[in-house]
């Protein structure tokens, strides 16, 4: 593909969900997304209530052997990808390559970091940082360890 149709994103101070549906659109439209800094990514609420959430969906295992998944995602290229996986019909050809030019990054890998970075205006954290969970921090409690 050419560099026209790839959208480098800079994850840095951007709310999670907001930014997963902006990147699924455009995978499904057909451009490359590369993402990077994912680990600056914010999930909104009291750190708190984000930990205990996701502490219990960790909880979720197969009744017959936990190897047969579910799976949960621990870093946080990872758990970016996964939501947006969540919006992309997956199962379904076009989403399976839609999937499939979408890259995540922690940081900023060296064949990116001349790319003119993209931020979307309406994903951007409207309230003091401090209200947000970094996914890093997330990340670090569920048991990443960098």
């Amino acid at each position: 593909m050419s560099s026209e149709s790839t959208v480098y994103v800079d994850a840095s101070n951007q709310i999670a969900g907001r930014l997963s549906s902006k990147v699924a659109k455009l995978i499904l439209l057909g451009k490359r997304v590369v993402v990077v800094n994912a680990e600056k990514a914010l999930i909104s609420g009291s750190r708190s209530s984000v930990v205990t959430e996701w502490t219990k969906k960790l909880e979720l295992s197969s009744r017959v052997n936990p190897i047969y998944g579910p799976f949960h995602p621990r870093r946080p290229d990872n758990i970016l990808r996964r939501m947006v996986r969540g919006m992309v019909p997956r199962k379904k050809p076009k989403g399976a390559l839609a999937m499939k030019r979408l890259r995540v990054y922690i940081g900023v890998p060296s064949e990116v970091s001349g790319s003119k970075m993209t931020k979307f205006e309406d994903t951007a954290a409207s309230r003091p940082i401090p209200v947000y969970v970094t996914m890093a921090d997330l990340s670090k409690t569920l048991g990443w360890n960098e």
